[in-house]
Parts: C-alpha cells; structure tokens; sequence
C-alpha cells in the first residue's frame, strides 16, 4: 500500500513536470518572447541585412513555470547540475531533466514490482532507471569536452594568427568563432557575444570556464588574463600552449593503446556476472528464483550487486590513466 501510494505521488509529480514542459516547448514556440525574435528578424531581412538568429544575454532559466523554478532554486547544488547540463551542451533545462528523472523511477519502480512483487528489487530497478538521464548527460559531456580538447590546439594557433597580423584579441576570438567547426565555435562565439554586450573579458573568460570544464581551457584563461596584467607576448604563448596540448595528447593516444588490453579486461569482468545470471535463469529459473524469493537470497543479491559495482569502480580507476 506504501508503495502504491508512493507510486502515484511520482506519477503526479511526473504529469506536473510534463504539463510543465510542455507549456515550456509551446512559450519557446509560440510565445511573446519568440514572436518578438520573429518580428527583430522580418525587420532585419526587410531592411536589407542578412537575418541572423539574435540570443540575449541572460541568465538561464531553470524552468518556464515561476513556481516551478522557485522550488528548484531551493534545490541544494542546482545550479551545479544546471552547469552540467550546459557543459553537455544539451537544450534540456534542469525542469525537464526532473521530469526525465521521475517517469523513468515511477515506471521501473512499478514495472518491477508488477513484474518480481519485491519491494527491495522493485526500489533498486527504479533507482537504476532514474539515473539513466544522469548517466546519459554526463556521457554527452564527456564526449563533447573530449571534441573540444581536440579543437583547441588549432583554435589557439588560429588566434595566435590572428593577433600577429594585427586583430585585436575580440577579433582574433570573432575569427575563430566564425572559422572553426562545432562544438567549439559556439564557445568561442558566446564569448565573443558577451564582449560586445559590455562584458569584461575577464568575467567572458572566467564564463568561458565555466562552460568548458577542461585544465587546458583553464591554462588558456589563466595566460590570457596574466598577459592583461603584465603584458608580454600573447601570440607566442598562445602558440606554446597549443603545442603542449598536441605533446600531451600524442602521449594519451600512446597510453591508451598501451593500455587497450586492460580496458577490455575491465570490460569483460564488468559485464559477465549479469551475462551469467541471465544465463543461468534461462537454463534454470527455478534454481535462480530462490535468491529473490527467499529473505536470504535477496540479501545475497544485494550484497553480490554490491560488490560487483565495487569491482567495477576500482578496474575502472586502475584502467584510467590521467595526464
């Protein structure tokens, strides 16, 4: 009965979230707010200059509902989470990432149960499905920092170029914003913006930063903001820079091909246990339905769970190297 009440409170907050976000996708559409960008853009294209997309300077929105974002705002470490999001670089605002969240514990968590009528079993399942979104941002993160790693060593010599012919340093950025390919021309051009809404270049880079969470973007910063300072050539710092990063993932290729056996290693012990199991409940069900049927069982599926994710975590830190 606990659980049924508790199922129906998720579902409700879920069919909030979603009324929510779909007020969200219509105001985007079909709102004031957009129906003005329209009206910019037509007047732009009427008056003879090309019609561009125009994104103001404001803080981001947690959600479109005042109520909604109120209650958010008294999340501790939301605004972490938000940055997370924008590192991913993602559209979903923190509102819909909470709804993602909550429909997928809700239906794991009754799906299992309807399935095992084990609580314990049914609480681990909805958990599991829970932290999906997570993983799943966390993922496009990692994947869009790794792209812009990449990207940086040319963008440095391209900027490094562009002060040595005589641009200032807002040009130089305005170039690679326009020369270079995603993701890493958004970046550069969000900065570009916010120098010509009246931003400091200190507060743009230290943005910049924050929305790219790697230590070479840091080092980039950091030099650019102590030439301001003390003064000195940009452009060869910019170039030696870019060539530390190149040395330093020429050597992280060579790590990880030297350590590609060990990564699959780590691979396969991570997943053979679950593949096991499967097995055996095929082959045998009535052998592998004791361990959720008996009190005793289940203790030892959580504690064997347990120490299979343990495992996991620690092959997985002795695989990853860092430089």
């Amino acid at each position: 009965m606990e659980l049924y009440y508790a199922a129906l409170g998720i579902a409700f907050i879920a069919a909030l979230l979603a009324v929510e976000a779909l007020y969200g996708m219509w105001d985007a559409a079909r709102g004031p707010e957009a129906r003005r960008v329209e009206n910019r853009l037509r007047s732009l294209s009427a008056g003879g200059h090309a019609a561009r997309e125009i994104k103001l300077l404001k803080q981001r929105e947690l959600s479109k509902t005042p109520a909604i974002e109120k209650v958010l705002l008294e999340l501790p470490r939301i605004h972490q989470l938000d940055r997370l999001l924008v590192q991913s670089g993602m559209s979903m605002s923190v509102a819909m990432f909470f709804f993602w969240t909550c429909l997928l514990f809700a239906a794991g968590l009754v799906l299992a149960y309807l399935v095992s009528k084990i609580i314990l079993y049914a609480i681990v399942m909805g958990v599991f499905m829970a932290a999906l979104p997570y993983l799943m941002v966390v993922r496009a993160k990692f994947k869009r920092m790794h792209a812009l790693l990449l990207q940086l060593p040319d963008a440095l010599d391209l900027l490094g170029r562009a002060l040595r012919a005589g641009h200032a340093f807002s040009g130089g950025i305005k170039m690679v914003s326009e020369e270079m390919a995603e993701p890493i021309a958004s970046e550069f051009k969000a900065t570009f913006d916010e120098l010509n809404y009246g931003l400091s270049l200190e507060d743009a880079m230290l943005n910049m930063v924050e929305r790219v969470d790697i230590p070479d973007m840091k080092y980039f910063v950091i030099s650019v903001l102590i030439q301001r300072e003390t003064g000195g050539n940009l452009a060869a710092v910019l170039d030696k820079i870019a060539g530390i990063i190149r040395d330093r993932l020429r050597l992280l290729g060579r790590i990880r091909v030297l350590s590609s056996q060990g990564r699959l290693e780590a691979w396969i012990l991570s997943i053979m246990p679950f593949v096991v199991a499967g097995v055996m409940f095929l082959i045998w069900p009535q052998f592998m339905s004791i361990l959720w049927k008996d009190p005793t069982g289940q203790v030892m599926i959580a504690i064997a769970t347990a120490m299979v994710f343990i495992g996991i975590v620690i092959m997985w830190r002795m695989v990853r190297i860092r430089i």
